[in-house]
């Protein structure tokens, strides 16, 4: 079995908080990924929006595509108008030949809130549940007939957020609805991937590798903080710079034999955490710990 090694851009900026890296140009965020040792990184704000101009820059420094954010609204939208709205992305994901969209709904979602806790995020209840995993599964085999998987991303302050809604996400929804297993959000959230994983490898077909510093996820969790005060505290880090043993998680990526892309994402203050140095960091972390678990990476 082989894996790809990917980064997310909101090292460098973040799109929901522009002061942020804010002025941080797009070709330093794609030079120093390149530099950093990745073969692909996945969409942000500040990427074209066409495949005409898209591609000759991820070329120019070596990189593919390898998917990236979608933020849905199916909670409040009809599956037909979360399909139109999800053409553009799809088209220019399509063009890019990228592995799937990483969908989350944020329908809600208090991800964005300095002063909400995350206590306080939207749940659905039974009846709304139904409907919602209704309208997911359509998406999931729509997506999946236009061979861009969707792969869902359970996240902080949504309403799919723990193992439990992310189980209960994947028994009540199509097999077209994949995931993206983020591990530092199922930790955030006080969840196992590798017990995730165990019970819904043939589902996982994206991994983000989100590493954690404990003792600020202790006191986002102690103090009900935001989710947006957690990661301005330091709560994220690269692998490598966090609590996360990657090696037990490897090994059981070996003996289910997963091939796709392991991303790197870490959001943090680009001023506090240089993008480079940390970039490096998690790639030469992934790069050792899956040499010792036996696991190939592919290079370009």
């Amino acid at each position: 079995m082989s894996v790809k090694l990917g980064i997310a851009p909101i090292a460098w900026s973040n799109d929901d908080m522009p002061e942020l890296g804010g002025d941080t140009p797009l070709e330093q965020c794609l030079s120093e990924a390149s530099l950093a040792g990745f073969q692909g990184i996945e969409s942000g704000g500040k990427f074209p929006k066409t495949s005409q101009e898209l591609i000759p820059i991820l070329s120019k420094y070596n990189l593919n595509l390898c998917s990236g954010w979608y933020g849905a609204n199916l909670r409040k939208n009809t599956f037909k108008e979360e399909k139109d709205n999800i053409q553009n992305q799809l088209k220019l994901f399509k063009d890019c030949n990228a592995p799937c969209i990483v969908f989350a709904e944020v329908y809600g979602s208090i991800q964005g809130n300095l002063h909400t806790k995350l206590s306080e995020r939207p749940k659905m209840d039974l009846e709304e549940s139904k409907k919602y995993y209704k309208k997911i599964s359509e998406m999931g085999k729509y997506l999946e007939d236009q061979a861009m998987p969707l792969a869902y991303h359970h996240h902080m302050g949504t309403c799919i957020e723990s193992e439990e809604d992310t189980r209960k996400l994947l028994e009540n929804t199509d097999n077209s609805v994949k995931l993206t297993l983020d591990t530092g959000h199922m930790l955030f959230a006080r969840g196992d991937s590798l017990k995730i994983y165990k019970e819904f490898k043939e589902r996982i077909i994206h991994i983000h590798c989100k590493d954690m510093r404990k003792n600020i996820l202790d006191k986002s969790l102690q103090n009900d903080y935001s989710f947006r005060k957690a990661f301005l505290e330091g709560a994220f880090t690269v692998p490598g710079d966090g609590c996360i043993d990657y090696k037990p998680f490897f090994d059981l990526l070996k003996a289910q034999n997963y091939s796709g892309w392991l991303v790197v994402e870490a959001e943090q203050d680009p001023a506090k955490a240089n993008p480079l140095e940390y970039a490096k960091i998690g790639y030469s972390y992934l790069v050792k710990t899956l040499k010792s678990a036996n696991i190939d990476i592919i290079n370009n």
